[in-house]
C-alpha cells in the first residue's frame, strides 16, 4: 500500500511503520503528547493508517494490543508534558522563537485551555500542534493533579483508541483501500478545521475590537467639547 506523503517523505505515515514499526507509531505518539519538539508529527493519520495496517496483516501485532499500547503512550506523553510545565512554569512564555519552538504554539495552546477549562485535554487530543502544548499548559496553570490524570486517561483513550479503530474498521472496505491517498488527506484536513475555525474566531473578534475601540477613542473626544453652559460659569471664573 502506497500512502501520499503529505509533507516531507520521512513523515509518510506509511513510511514510518514500515521503517519503525508498532515501536515506532508509539514513540511518535509519545512524543506528539507532551514534548515541544512533536507538535509536527503526524499522529492523526500516522494511527488511522496504523489501524488499517493492522487489518490488511501487513502490521503483525493484535489489534487489542496495539490500541492498549498506543493509549498508554498517549497518557504517558501527557503526563510527561505536565511535569514539564510545572518544572518550568512562567518561563515557558519567555521562551524566544526557534526552528522547532513556536510562541505562538504556546499561546493558542494557553487560549484553548483557558476557554475549555480541564475538559481541554481530551478535546485538544483531536487538535494538531495544539494537542502537544495543552498538557504543557496544564502543568504550567498548576492544574489539579487528579483531574490532570483523569482528563488525561479519558482523552489518551478517546484518541489514541478511536482513531486507531476507526482506521481498522475502514480498512476492511475496499473503496478506502483504492483511495487511501485522499481518505489520508481528508483525516488531515478535518484535523485542522477547528484550527481555522478558531483562526475565524480570533480574527473576527479583533476586528470588532477594533471597531469599537475605534468608536470610543472619537466618543470622548467629542465628549471633551464644553457644553456651553460650561463654557459659560469657566468665562466668568
Amino acid at each position: 500500500m502506497n500512502t501520499l506523503a503529505l509533507g516531507p517523505s520521512w513523515l509518510d505515515p506509511d513510511y514510518l511503520i514500515g521503517q519503525f514499526g508498532l515501536l515506532g507509531v508509539l514513540v511518535i505518539v509519545f512524543a506528539e503528547s507532551g514534548l515541544l519538539i512533536g507538535f509536527f508529527l503526524p499522529g492523526d493519520s500516522l494511527l488511522f493508517t496504523t489501524g488499517l495496517l493492522v487489518t490488511a496483516g501487513k502490521l503483525h501485532a493484535p489489534l487489542w494490543l496495539v490500541c492498549v499500547l498506543v493509549a498508554l503512550a498517549a497518557i504517558i506523553g501527557d503526563q510527561v508534558g505536565y511535569l514539564f510545565g510545572r518544572k518550568v512554569g512562567p518561563a515557558l512564555f519567555n521562551r524566544p522563537d526557534s526552528r522547532l519552538f513556536k510562541q505562538e504554539n504556546v499561546e493558542k495552546a494557553h487560549e484553548f485551555f483557558e476557554k475549555y477549562g480541564p475538559k481541554s485535554l481530551i478535546l485538544a487530543r483531536f487538535v494538531p500542534v495544539v494537542r502537544t502544548f495543552t498538557p504543557i499548559i496544564a502543568g504550567v496553570s498548576r492544574m489539579n493533579y487528579r483531574s490532570f490524570i483523569m482528563f488525561n486517561i479519558i482523552g489518551g483513550i478517546l484518541w489514541g483508541v478511536g482513531v486507531t479503530l476507526l482506521g481498522a474498521a475502514l480498512g476492511k472496505v475496499e473503496f478506502v483501500h483504492q483511495n487511501i491517498e485522499a481518505i489520508l488527506i481528508l483525516i488531515v484536513l478535518i484535523s485542522v478545521v477547528p484550527i481555522a475555525i478558531e483562526f475565524l474566531r480570533a480574527r473576527s473578534r479583533s476586528k470588532k475590537e477594533a471597531a469599537a475601540g475605534g468608536g470610543e477613542g472619537q466618543a470622548p473626544a467629542a465628549g471633551n467639547a464644553p457644553a456651553p453652559g460650561q463654557r459659560g460659569r469657566h468665562a466668568k471664573r
